[in-house]
């Protein structure tokens, strides 16, 4: 087969695949959230460290989800 069919055959695959792509503005606007769940753990960090320890945990759920988006 010529090179150039191989080429466009290959291209045509791709963007078949594109329909399976996570979709990227999602999984920045949870990653955004995450962070931000992470951060507010942080703080809590001296001043409750049970609630710190949740908010930690619930960031970590989040970054599950993160990855399913």
């Amino acid at each position: 087969m010529n090179k150039k069919f191989e080429d466009f055959d290959d291209i045509i695959k791709d963007r078949e695949n594109l329909s399976h792509m996570p979709d990227q503005k999602k999984h920045q606007i949870v990653s955004f959230v995450k962070s931000a769940i992470r951060i507010v753990g942080y703080i809590f960090i001296p001043i409750n460290l049970i609630a710190a320890t949740v908010i930690l945990v619930v960031s970590e759920l989040v970054g599950i989800v993160e990855e399913m988006v």
